[in-house]
């Protein structure tokens, strides 16, 4: 079976770290793939957070989630903390690309847990159609 491939853009937009909490260990005793979705997640809301916004009011419009992508790379464990670089991909009229680079130190060597990336789709949930990305915000993480 053929792995899918996820290559993180250069530009990194923000970093992040998360600590992995009990409730993200499995039975195998490592962070569950589940675990792993709720941290990216989590990460996109504390990166739109930092720049004002939420996922339901980001110049007015709202973000839905479109597609997900994880290449598992190496186990995480309690207690690790994460750093999750951020980037953000291609563009289209109505949604973007983004990059998490999940990584997290471990005797003093730097351990790459997993690579994600998202499709964001603006939309208006009134409505219940796609919309347009908002210029500003576009200008604003395309700088």
């Amino acid at each position: 079976m053929a792995r899918i491939k996820i290559e993180i853009p250069e530009k990194i937009h923000d970093k992040l770290n998360i600590r992995v909490r009990i409730t993200d260990v499995n039975y195998g005793n490592h962070m569950g793939n589940d675990a792993l979705v709720g941290i990216i997640h989590e990460a996109r809301v504390q990166w739109l957070d930092k720049m004002g916004y939420n996922e339901m009011n980001i110049e007015g419009a709202s973000i839905i989630l479109s597609d997900l992508a994880v290449c598992y790379l190496s186990e995480s464990f309690y207690g690790d903390k994460l750093e999750i670089s951020m980037a953000v991909g291609e563009f289209t009229t109505a949604g973007f690309e983004l990059y998490y680079l999940i990584e997290t130190m471990r005797e003093a060597k730097k351990i790459t847990i997993a690579k994600a990336k998202t499709g964001i789709v603006f939309y208006d949930y009134k409505a219940k159609k796609i919309a347009s990305i908002p210029d500003k915000f576009k200008s604003r993480i395309s700088s």
